[in-house]
């Protein structure tokens, strides 16, 4: 029974770190995919310019237009933008860490609002500490989870919201310096695209990039992945999920979400191959294949909250043991 009330709490490590070690052990060669893929700026550049030219083209389209343009296409380009300022959190295009900085600030140029920098510095934190609910600001807070409960009406306003819930839960995260001089870069050169968007376009563009960012994370298919990734969905010991769906077209195969927790360091073009070179470890996981199905399943499936996830109080150190049968039970307050 999936609970509704509480996180599951594991006493076990996460599983990548032991994973990992137990891939390279078996298969060395995935070693060869490790590396830095410079053509994913051009990505960017090309998906920015893209959602530039919608805004451009919808700026006198009626309102009903200008909706079902950030719906039906801004908003697959703009959760393609999220993937790429992934790779760049990752440092994944330039040895120089500033250029991967900088690659994000362009990507995060149509999404409106300034979180690529923000969002580096709390994704590492997930991928060192997943889990921790302290650390990790991918778990739900215990009070969002309590709010939003597991009535479809609760879950509807979570999707709607979710930049909002995701933005307060790193006001939990005490470890991580808010504001820096990358920082404050990421927030001016937005604010400066903002205007010029609204000056030179007019509103309707403005809205279109706005409306393209809440649909590509929140209550669209798209929204999904996150669902996905770390929901305890399938089954209550697994805690981490990929997704071998058509989507992952679009979507530059973010949903290999257990092949990048096992190695961050590998490129979204070359995820498929490690999966391939590893398929021992990888084909007896369970595995999504639709974002769509998925999306309607945690709507209206009333075994399925914000509480679905694992939790663990340990802050992420390795130790090679069995995971076959941790012992597990649930945990209710904060």
């Amino acid at each position: 029974m999936k609970s509704t009330t509480g996180f599951r709490l594991s006493s076990g490590p996460e599983p990548h770190r032991i994973r990992t070690k137990l891939i390279l052990k078996a298969h060395p060669d995935v070693r060869s995919l490790i590396g830095k893929n410079p053509g994913t700026f051009w990505v960017i550049l090309g998906i920015v310019s893209l959602q530039i030219l919608i805004a451009y083209l919808v700026r006198h389209q009626p309102w009903w237009v200008m909706l079902l343009a950030a719906y039906l296409a801004g908003a697959f380009a703009n959760h393609a933008l999220f993937v790429m300022i992934h790779e760049c959190a990752h440092n994944l295009l330039f040895k120089k860490r500033s250029l991967n900085t900088l690659s994000g600030i362009l990507a995060n140029l149509p999404q409106i609002f300034p979180s690529s920098v923000s969002f580096q510095r709390y994704h590492i934190k997930h991928h060192s500490f997943q889990g921790n609910h302290d650390l990790d600001a991918d778990l739900p807070d215990y009070w969002e989870a309590r709010l939003v409960k597991n009535s479809f009406f609760g879950k509807v306003l979570w999707f709607l919201l979710y930049p909002v819930f995701q933005a307060a839960r790193t006001f939990r995260l005490k470890e991580i310096r808010p504001v820096d001089k990358w920082v404050v870069l990421n927030w001016a050169v937005q604010m400066a695209f903002n205007v010029g968007i609204w000056l030179v376009f007019g509103p309707k563009a403005f809205f279109y990039l706005l409306l393209s960012f809440f649909f590509s994370v929140g209550l669209h298919p798209l929204g999904a992945r996150w669902i996905q990734e770390h929901y305890l969905v399938l089954d209550e010991h697994q805690e981490t999920y990929s997704y071998y769906g058509v989507l992952n077209k679009v979507a530059f195969n973010v949903g290999y979400h257990n092949e990048h927790h096992d190695f961050p360091s590998v490129p979204w073009n070359k995820l498929p191959q490690l999966k391939q070179k590893a398929p021992d470890y990888y084909n007896n996981l369970l595995y999504h294949t639709s974002w769509t199905k998925l999306f309607f399943r945690f709507l209206f499936d009333r075994k399925l909250s914000l509480f679905s996830r694992m939790i663990r109080n340990n802050r992420g150190k390795v130790a090679l043991t069995d995971e076959s049968k941790p012992d597990q039970e649930l945990i209710t307050t904060a």
